[in-house]
């Protein structure tokens, strides 16, 4: 019997609000009222603490204090309110490139990528987001909990566990900020984590650029041949990347490119 798979992003903090909304279908975040609870307290923060809270600069700070301020529970797209998949851009999402997927692959994708956030929680990538800059690493108290980490983990891991029930391997190609929401012990699986090392100055290591398109292209790889185990995965070959099989564990396999 094949393993059906589950596949964990991390978000994008460039955002691009510029496509059409009325061409593609949409989803509502299932985290919205806890979402809400993290903007009312965000709310109450003026521009000068917002920026030492995200540690960003006074302009990225103001504009993410507008941001808050306009932000709500959206339920339908519209020009604040769009598809994730479609507004995250950078570095992972150069390699997914969500937006040149069929509607068979999106089809897919909407079953079986998550996409991990400060705000929101955990997303389908076809769910509506707001503008928003929120790191899962930001310290910052919401009720009982001290940080996002472990605000949001018992919701996500709850939230996986119940997906994982008919999904039986999860591949995490997030980082570790934002898996470090997920309790993995606690997860009803297998936990997949590739690594992507370029050779460089005579050896192979991970370069971030590098290293988080690799995680858009192995997660497009994934939804673009229905995968469906995670042996499947060691064939994974785009943009000159090589399964090793000595780098690697069952938890880690580890994918080698000689030339970037």
């Amino acid at each position: 019997m094949l393993l059906i798979m589950i596949v964990v992003l991390s978000p994008a903090k460039t955002l691009d609000y510029s496509f059409s909304e009325s061409e593609n279908n949409f989803s509502v975040p299932q985290f919205l009222d806890r979402s809400k609870t993290i903007v009312d307290v965000v709310k109450t923060f003026n521009k000068k603490e917002l920026s030492k809270l995200m540690n960003v600069s006074d302009k990225i700070s103001e504009l993410n204090h507008e941001r808050f301020k306009k932000w709500s529970k959206a339920k339908i797209p519209n020009q604040q309110s769009k598809q994730a998949g479609l507004v995250f851009k950078g570095d992972v999402y150069l390699g997914l490139e969500f937006n040149k997927l069929s509607k068979s692959d999106i089809g897919f994708a909407q079953k079986h990528l998550r996409i991990l956030s400060g705000l929101y929680g955990m997303l389908r990538p076809l769910d509506l987001i707001e503008p928003y800059r929120l790191e899962m690493g930001t310290k910052i108290s919401i009720k009982s909990f001290n940080n996002l980490h472990h605000f949001w983990r018992e919701e996500i891991t709850n939230s996986l566990n119940k997906e994982l029930r008919n999904h039986k391997a999860l591949v995490n190609l997030a980082s570790v900020e934002y898996f470090t929401a997920v309790n993995h012990k606690d997860l009803n699986t297998n936990v997949v984590s590739p690594v992507f090392k370029d050779y460089k100055n005579g050896k192979y290591k991970v370069i971030s650029f590098f290293a988080k398109k690799a995680r858009g292209l192995m997660a497009r790889y994934i939804i673009q041949n229905k995968i469906k185990s995670p042996e499947e995965i060691l064939e994974f070959n785009l943009s000159g990347y090589k399964f090793c099989k000595k780098e690697s564990t069952p938890a880690t396999p580890v994918y080698l490119r000689k030339e970037s």
